[in-house]
Formats: C-alpha cells, sequence, structure tokens
C-alpha cells in the first residue's frame, strides 16, 4: 500500500510486534509528535547511522517500519516520553515536499509472501530452541514467544543484539521462511558459544566456593 508517512530517523531498527520507548525533545519531533496525535498516531521510524551528520536522511530504497503511537507522558519543558509499537514495514520510495520541519516520505507497505506453513513451522521450531538457549546461558528472562512463525521471526530478530545492517537485512526479507532460516543459522553458533561462556562463568565461581581449587597446592 501507497502512503505519505511522517519519518524518524533513528541509529535503531524496529521490527514489527516490536515495542519501541522514546524520548522526544528536538523541536522538529516535538511537532511531529503533535500531529501524530491529532492524526492517526503513526510514523515511520528508518534506520540512520549514528556517526551521520546533525541532520541524518535516509535514502530512497531504505527499508523502515511504521510505529504506531500508544502512550505519552507529557515533561514539563515540552519534552515527552512515548512508547511505540512496529507495525507494517515500509520501503522510503521518494521524500515528499513539506512546509512542516520534519520530513514526510511517501512510502509502500509491503508484508511477506506465503510460504509453506509446515516448512516454516518446522524451522520455527529449531530458532524458538536455539534462542531460548542463548537466554538461559545469558541467565536473562526471554520475552514471551508467539506461536506463529513470521510473529516470531520479527520477535527474535527484535530481542537479539546484532549490527545494525544484519538487523535491517532481516527486516528486509519478505519470506517468512528465509527469515527464519537466516536466524537459526545466527543462532546455532551464538548459543553455542554463549554455553561456552556460561560454562566458564559457572566454573569461576565454583572455585571462589567450597575450598581451595583442585589444582592449586597448598604451601607449608
Amino acid at each position: 500500500m501507497l502512503r505519505e508517512l511522517p519519518i524518524f530517523p533513528l541509529p535503531l531498527v524496529l521490527f514489527p510486534g516490536a515495542s519501541q520507548p522514546l524520548h522526544i525533545f528536538e523541536p522538529r519531533y516535538r511537532q511531529l509528535l503533535s500531529d501524530c496525535l491529532e492524526g492517526d498516531r503513526r510514523f515511520g521510524i528508518a534506520y540512520a547511522a549514528p556517526d551521520q551528520t546533525a541532520d541524518p536522511a535516509p535514502a530512497p530504497g531504505d527499508v523502515g517500519c511504521v510505529a504506531h503511537i500508544l502512550t505519552t507522558q507529557s515533561l514539563p519543558d515540552g519534552r515527552s516520553d512515548i512508547l511505540t509499537t512496529g507495525e507494517e514495514r515500509f520501503v522510503l520510495l521518494e521524500w515528499v515536499p513539506t512546509d512542516r520541519p520534519y520530513r514526510i516520505a511517501r512510502v509502500e507497505e509491503f508484508s511477506d509472501e506465503p510460504v509453506d506453513a509446515a516448512e516454516a513451522e518446522g524451522i520455527s521450531q529449531d530458532v524458538r530452541r536455539d534462542f531460548l538457549r542463548v537466554m538461559e546461558a545469558l541467565e536473562q528472562e526471554p520475552p514471551e514467544l508467539p506461536v506463529d512463525p513470521e510473529a516470531l521471526s520479527f520477535r527474535v530478530a527484535a530481542s537479539l543484539e546484532l549490527e545494525a545492517p544484519s538487523k535491517l537485512a532481516l527486516l528486509a526479507i519478505r519470506s517468512t521462511t528465509v527469515r527464519l532460516r537466516r536466524l537459526a543459522a545466527l543462532l546455532q553458533p551464538l548459543a553455542a558459544d554463549a554455553e561456552r561462556r556460561a560454562s566458564v562463568r559457572h566454573r569461576a565461581r565454583s572455585n571462589g566456593k567450597g575450598g581451595a581449587h583442585p589444582q592449586i597446592e597448598k604451601v607449608p
């Protein structure tokens, strides 16, 4: 679907279904927030590297995600804290002339293409298993994981600490099966490494308790 959308360039990648808190402080984005709250409460988040100029601009062809404003908290000095959730993905087609202080783009929203449900379900089980292995090894509470393979792929992609190019590549994929396969390939070595590091941590903890380390000789 084609639409015009206010764009908020940020050094983060938003995925469908993911929650994203934001702190709004620049005057132009305060105006964007005000306009969105008067409209359908939606704007686009497109990735902009943090080392770019003070006025970063995504380029036509870049992929982003629609952010739906769920809650807002106004602060005394005019700033705001908001909570958003990711909805449809989009491709930025072109910038639209505007008298607003923020950018507006014509975008094309897109969804995943149909895939074989049984195949996607099979791969999603592997992704779920290895993601939970990573969370357990890191001693982190895992997020609630959806049953639907597409929603699962987005939740896992959003939760992993990956470099921005890897997250953008996952966001741009239009096949749930392909995205799950990419995640499975990432998670297998991540899980093995996380478990290896966890084992080292556990040995280090046990060495400090319950007596001397077996390889340390007593000195008379």
